[in-house]
């Protein structure tokens, strides 16, 4: 009795720890309107911009930001939030650090699009700056983004092991509900733990 109690509140809280973890990560880039939910905008100045990265001969369409898997040609783009920014200056830079040698330089310009795009063939797995330097009035505003180029995608993050472990035990404790013999197993198991 006290058993099965113990089973059931343990099965309760891995998806309660489950339900609460999806939704982290799945709006990890995007999805709300606050600066902290996405990690790829750049503040400057008041403006901002979003930064995305693709490798469209690795993996399509997939977006990354501040995570790029592989070394290689790599696309670039920042987006313009809002009309403001179209009509000022900008340059965009890309550094590799912590060294902070130049490996891409847009001159400043305006872009009426609202888009800039670059393809950079990234040779080295590294840390990388990206600088958006907004040119106003004869002032300049730098902001950046760090990101990774590189990045061993198959490692786990640690929320997705928990996850991982979250349906591993509600799985085993529905094999232990529905099978005698499991179920016999796992409560000689704690017997025994029990009487040492």
């Amino acid at each position: 009795m006290i058993r099965t109690k113990f089973l059931k509140c343990g099965l309760l809280a891995a998806v309660l720890g489950l339900g609460a973890l999806i939704p982290a990560t799945l709006w990890a880039h995007g999805g709300g309107s606050g600066v902290d939910v996405d990690s790829c905008r750049i503040p400057v100045g008041g403006f901002w911009v979003h930064f995305t990265a693709y490798q469209p001969q690795l993996t399509g369409t997939t977006e990354y930001c501040d995570k790029i898997p592989e070394t290689g040609p790599t696309t670039l783009v920042f987006d313009y939030e809002g009309k403001a920014l179209r009509n000022m200056t900008v340059e965009f830079e890309i550094t590799k650090e912590p060294e902070g040698s130049r490996v891409f330089y847009q001159a400043p310009a305006t872009y009426p699009t609202g888009t800039v795009n670059a393809t950079i063939n990234f040779t080295e797995p590294s840390d990388y700056l990206a600088h958006v330097t907004l040119v106003n009035e004869g002032q300049k505003i730098d902001a950046h983004i760090p990101f990774k180029v590189g990045v061993n995608q198959t490692s786990l993050s640690g929320t997705t092991w928990i996850i991982i472990m979250v349906i591993v035990v509600a799985l085993s404790y529905i094999l232990y509900l529905s099978n005698a013999g499991f179920k016999k197993v796992v409560d000689s198991l704690l017997l025994i733990k029990k009487k040492t």
